[in-house]
């Protein structure tokens, strides 16, 4: 018996477009030209190197990733990130590492960060409960940094930077939960990384986007797997690479290649899902209390809660009965998240809409 699939707003692992699960589940037995599953073919085979540039040359395309930068396929998620941005390049730095601390993620990698080198954070947006971001004229960045961090999107908090930053210094930017959901100015950055289980595809696989100077500064006394450098060199095969990650990655850049129309119309659409979700919310503010700014608002999570529990109980309990999943706020600060990434149907917004119109009404 084959079950309906729900509408699922987990905030990762994530919502994957249905024509890249058909895809997977068509080849899954024997990949074409193959004779074997995806799962068992060697790393080194013709046929999977194959799929790993295909891929790399999606994402160059869909990103318009400059010859400056190379793309690497690690593995190890944002958390290993956190720690392998400051090993390569803030280790033996006389300057310190500036973070922007906008919520529970960048909190993270700053903790990581002071374990290499010295750490200056020059924003923290705790004293505002993490509810909004700072502008480019607030903070002051050293042109001798090691690099600026800051995180594209807080999925705990629901707040998102919607613009890129141009700064002195190598801007290293953690965009593991908004990751293609709009071009990108790649020239203005020095490292974009994201775990792909949010919404670029499953667990397991995480790209790093660096500029090639900053290469240099993966110092041999690194371990192995933490240097950026011996990763470049081996084209991501310094160990066996995540081979199904890389693969369903390539099946979802190339459904926004050719499905969706490219990052400009992806980013559209995500528009118009965020118009209309948050549409409802102000229709309704008494009843749905939102947490970020409402010029700071994330295109891909939104955080909200209810006047009491017990409403969010029952919220949660229609939305259940309306196949409406996963829309539980983080054990940390609770309420309501919906993440509405690329791969989110209209349809599924719409419905949550429909349902948040309804229940306020009921309520009032």
């Amino acid at each position: 018996m084959t079950e309906k699939r729900l509408f699922n707003f987990s905030a990762g692992p994530a919502v994957l477009p249905v024509s890249v699960l058909e895809t997977i589940r068509d080849q899954m037995l024997c990949l074409p030209g193959c004779g074997a599953s995806i799962l068992e073919i060697s790393h080194r085979s013709k046929q999977f190197i194959a799929i790993q540039e295909q891929t790399k040359q999606r994402l160059i395309r869909l990103l318009k990733i400059p010859q400056t930068h190379e793309v690497l396929f690690l593995q190890g998620g944002a958390r290993l990130q956190f720690s392998m941005v400051p090993m390569n390049l803030l280790r033996g730095s006389a300057a310190p590492a500036q973070y922007i601390v906008t919520g529970s993620w960048g909190k993270y990698a700053v903790g990581e960060a002071k374990k290499e080198g010295p750490v200056e954070v020059i924003y923290d947006g705790s004293s505002n409960n993490y509810s909004q971001l700072p502008k480019p004229s607030e903070v002051t960045v050293r042109p001798d940094a090691a690099y600026l961090h800051l995180t594209s999107n807080e999925t705990i908090q629901g707040i998102q930077f919607q613009e890129d930053w141009q700064v002195p210094c190598p801007l290293v930017v953690d965009c593991s939960s908004d990751f293609m959901y709009r071009p990108l100015d790649i020239s203005k950055y020095g490292i974009v990384y994201a775990c792909a289980q949010k919404n670029a595809g499953p667990a397991g696989v995480t790209v790093v986007i660096i500029r090639k100077d900053l290469l240099e500064r993966s110092g041999d006394s690194l371990p192995g797997y933490l240097s950026y450098r011996n990763h470049a060199q081996e084209d991501s095969m310094w160990n066996t690479p995540p081979t199904f990650g890389i693969y369903v990655m390539g099946l979802v850049a190339q459904w926004l290649e050719e499905s969706i129309g490219g990052l400009e119309a992806m980013h559209r659409i995500n528009q118009e899902k965020a118009r209309l979700l948050y549409a409802a919310m102000d229709r309704h503010p008494t009843m749905y209390m939102g947490h970020a700014k409402p010029q700071d608002r994330s295109l891909m999570n939104a955080t909200y809660k209810l006047p009491s529990e017990t409403l969010e109980n029952a919220f949660l309990a229609e939305a259940k009965n309306l196949g409406l999943d996963s829309l539980k706020g983080h054990r940390s600060v609770g309420g309501i998240r919906a993440s509405i990434y690329n791969a989110m149907p209209l349809e599924g917004v719409q419905t949550l809409v429909q349902l948040m119109d309804s229940f306020a009404s009921k309520h009032a």
